[in-house]
């Protein structure tokens, strides 16, 4: 006889499954399935980053649009910021300005303090840099996007610049966001080359501890163990960062990418994953450029990256579209 009194042919037992008897019981040592649709399947976003309450959306706050000169970051508009890695001359500068303008750029970028790996390399002119700057602001129109390396030249920086850049390398660099933070400057943070998301959720967190809120948040790429392209291009955290902070996201394809060929490319994957605008390297003469000549664009190359990405724009309503010069006041 079978176990549960049940024979089979020749005698032989047949085993019957008891797995459909036990699934709805409760008694201790029986399985118990899930129930589809259980509550907290996963843990909430806003446990996860609980180190960063200000950065996540809330209801009271779903987006911070930042005032810059007379357009605005995180609204509407898609922004973007172009210019050489590093300021050379004043010509190199102004010409840049005029022809990033004339495509749709809206900010000027360009360093005039430039943290280098190697101690040879360009380091950038310093203020003399910094009035180059503003005098391409004069001539163009444009807003200015420049890095500041140190807490102590925080208050020069601003003097001139719209924007102040936080780089890859000062991402944990705590006095000097502050310093910056306390400047009242709009604030462009960058991702650390090896840090994660929550990471740069926690300096933005310091800069807003600091009094201001104008912060953007930028995917530059990081480190892995890919070496075929200068970083590895993030477009999981632009789609997260979208998800689950306020604060705009703009992408940098050049940094991200090290060779300019890829650039495009790059720029239209983060339109389709909701930034709110690109900073993108852009020289007359990339091949003479005096830093990271390799990934810049020269200006026909801007031309066609920005007329590229306009469908993609256009996918995402009509306000997202950069506004040409003809209508730049």
């Amino acid at each position: 006889m079978a176990k549960n009194g049940v024979a089979g042919a020749a005698g032989h037992p047949v085993r019957i499954s008891t797995f459909g008897w036990r699934r709805g019981t409760t008694n201790r040592g029986s399985l118990t399935l899930p129930r589809i649709g259980a509550p907290r399947v996963r843990v909430s976003w806003q446990e996860r980053f609980a180190e960063t309450p200000d950065v996540l959306k809330s209801a009271e706050r779903l987006q911070t649009v930042i005032p810059v000169l007379d357009f605005t970051v995180g609204g509407d508009e898609f922004i973007t910021m172009a210019g050489p890695c590093s300021v050379e001359t004043e010509a190199q500068l102004i010409e840049t300005a005029l022809r990033v303008r004339r495509s749709g750029a809206r900010i000027l970028r360009g360093g005039a303090f430039k943290p280098r790996s190697s101690p040879y390399a360009f380091q950038g002119h310093g203020r003399e840099g910094l009035k180059m700057l503003a005098h391409a602001r004069v001539e163009s129109g444009l807003a200015i996007v420049t890095e500041v390396m140190s807490e102590c030249d925080v208050p020069l920086v601003a003097e001139f610049a719209d924007i102040l850049q936080i780089g890859s390398r000062n991402m944990e660099n705590f006095s000097l966001l502050e310093a910056a933070a306390r400047s009242g400057r709009p604030i462009l943070l960058k991702r650390g080359m090896m840090a994660t998301v929550a990471d740069m959720l926690r300096s933005a967190q310091i800069i807003l501890d600091n009094g201001n809120t104008n912060v953007m948040l930028c995917e530059r790429g990081i480190r892995t163990f890919e070496t075929a392209t200068r970083n590895t291009f993030d477009v999981t955290a632009i789609a997260l960062l979208k998800q689950i902070s306020h604060l705009p996201v703009i992408a940098d394809p050049s940094h991200a990418a090290g060779n300019r060929d890829l650039v495009p490319a790059l720029a239209r994957i983060a339109v389709a994953a909701e930034a709110d605008g690109l900073i993108v390297e852009v020289h007359p003469d990339p091949d003479k450029a005096w830093s990271d000549g390799d990934q810049s664009l020269d200006h026909d190359a801007f031309d066609a990256m920005m007329a590229s990405i306009e469908p993609y724009l256009a996918l995402r309503g009509p306000a997202c579209s950069p506004r040409p010069m003809e209508l730049i006041g």
